[in-house]
Parts: structure tokens; C-alpha cells; sequence
């Protein structure tokens, strides 16, 4: 006899290839959920900076406000780049300079290239201070933290601008998670630690241009002593109200003669 012919399979439902897909995923489908979750166009997140400069020293004096920092790099640990500048100009009133992750800091001067482009095109005879690029910062640093993509960077702003009680002198920094504050001398990184003290022992408000540098100049010796990322080859920036200038990077003279640089371990207990 002859057997019985096979029933025909009934039609699968959508449903039925959607519950299937979802316990044996396609390889197509799997590339698509990670494209989708870096961001829809395969791009990642900044887990953790890769080329960083460190300390940048600002802090007002007599006639506007003067900025210093050194023009290392490092990769990781190591000292990989020596000739980064990392203070710049925005628009006629105001620097800046950044701290942490170089690339993140390229991104944010391109940022503020387009908000000083689009203040100029008004063509309305003012232009922005930094007191108002200042307040733009925090809220970019801000709500780059609230996507868990900050821009690891803390950032110095300075500047000059003529107001209604005169010349008014402006400071802040805004670090990565959006923490922002003004004051009249600022350091970041391990400068925050290191020179912040010297700067509130010595800073003062009537303090010529000469005088400023050779205190920012102290505070930049300590940290080339005791930041190993620090490197001999420094930058001087200053805003006043007749305009800013960057000065080309210098070294200062050291002494590395000094008894707790030639044997660091003596007199102390449980070292090798």
C-alpha cells in the first residue's frame, strides 16, 4: 500500500520568525544591535583618555589675566609629544586653556570656532565675553556627562572685557562632569595640589605683568619637579584689554642638586 502523503506545512506566522530570530540571532542582526548601541553609526565612547596634557596655571593680575602651561603630551605614561599647545584664542576677549585628553579638547575648539563664527555673523557690534563662553562650557561639559560621553577635559577660561563699572577681569574652569567656579588664581590636575598653595600664599591683585610671571614660574618649577607628565618647555599666554598674546614656549633653569633628589629614600622607614 502506499503511504500517505505528508500534510502540507502551514504558513509561519510573523510572529513565529520574530520569536525565532530572537533565540537564534542572524549574524546580520547581531552587527546591527552593536551598531545600534555605540551610537547607530558604530562609534564608541571614550572609556578613558589616551593622549593627555596635564596642569594648565591661570590667575588675574594689575592689567587682565595671564595663563601658563607646558606643551608635553603623554601617552598613557609615557611623554610622547613635546611640542602641544594647548591655550588658545577665542574670539577677541577670552582664553583657554585644557587639561586631559587632547582630542576631546580639539573637539571642544571646534565647538567654540562655530559659536564665535555665528556671534560674528550678527554683525551687531558686540561680541561674546568669557564670562558668557564660560557659562557655554559648563552647560556642553554638563550635558556630554548626562549622555555618560563626557569630554574628559578640565578647562580654564580667562579673559577681558570692557563692562558697565569698567575693565572687568574673568576666571573659571569647568572640569568634566559639568563642576564649575570662578576665582582669581586657578590650577588643574596636579597643579591643583601643588600650586594652588603657593598661589594663595603670594597672589595679589595689583601684581604687575613681570610679577605675575615669576610667580607662575615658580608654581610651573614645582610641578616639573614633582609631576613626572611635566616637561621643560613652557607657555605663557596673557589677555588684557588691548588684546592677548601667546608667547613662544621657553625652559626654565633647574637644580637638580638638591640632597632629597640625589638619595630620595634616606630617612625613610620601609622603603627599598
Amino acid at each position: 500500500a502506499t503511504p500517505p502523503s505528508p500534510a502540507p506545512a502551514e504558513p509561519r506566522s510573523s510572529s513565529d520568525e520574530r520569536n525565532q530570530s530572537r533565540i537564534n540571532p542572524s549574524r546580520e542582526s547581531m552587527d546591527a544591535s552593536a551598531a545600534a548601541a555605540g551610537g547607530g553609526d558604530g562609534t564608541q565612547r571614550t572609556l578613558n583618555p589616551y593622549v593627555t596634557g596635564n596642569s594648565v596655571i591661570a590667575m588675574k593680575y594689575k592689567d587682565g589675566v595671564i595663563m601658563a602651561c607646558d606643551t608635553g603630551a603623554s601617552y598613557g605614561s609615557t611623554l610622547r609629544y613635546k611640542s602641544v599647545e594647548r591655550i588658545k584664542e577665542v574670539g577677541k576677549h577670552s582664553l583657554i586653556g585644557g587639561s586631559g585628553e587632547f582630542s576631546d579638547f580639539q573637539e571642544i575648539l571646534r565647538y567654540l570656532d562655530e559659536l564665535t563664527l555665528n556671534d560674528h555673523m550678527w554683525d551687531d557690534g558686540n561680541s561674546l565675553g568669557p564670562k558668557e563662553i564660560h557659562a557655554y562650557l559648563t552647560r556642553v561639559m554638563y550635558n556630554r556627562r548626562n549622555k555618560f560621553d563626557p569630554l574628559w577635559n578640565s578647562l580654564v577660561l580667562g579673559g577681558v572685557k570692557k563692562g558697565p563699572k569698567g575693565d572687568e577681569k574673568y576666571l573659571g574652569m569647568v572640569n568634566m562632569i559639568g563642576t564649575h567656579f570662578e576665582e582669581n588664581h586657578i590650577a588643574t590636575g596636579f597643579g591643583n595640589h601643588m600650586a594652588i598653595p603657593i598661589l594663595r600664599g603670594e597672589w595679589r591683585e595689583d601684581m604687575t605683568f613681570e610679577e605675575a610671571v615669576k610667580l607662575i614660574e615658580k608654581c610651573l618649577l614645582v610641578l616639573l619637579y614633582r609631576d613626572r607628565s611635566s616637561i621643560n618647555k613652557f607657555q605663557i599666554a596673557k589677555i588684557t584689554t588691548e588684546g592677548s598674546t601667546i608667547y613662544p614656549p621657553y625652559a626654565l633653569k633647574t637644580n637638580w642638586g638638591f640632597a632629597a633628589f640625589e638619595n630620595p629614600s634616606k630617612g625613610a622607614v620601609g622603603t627599598w
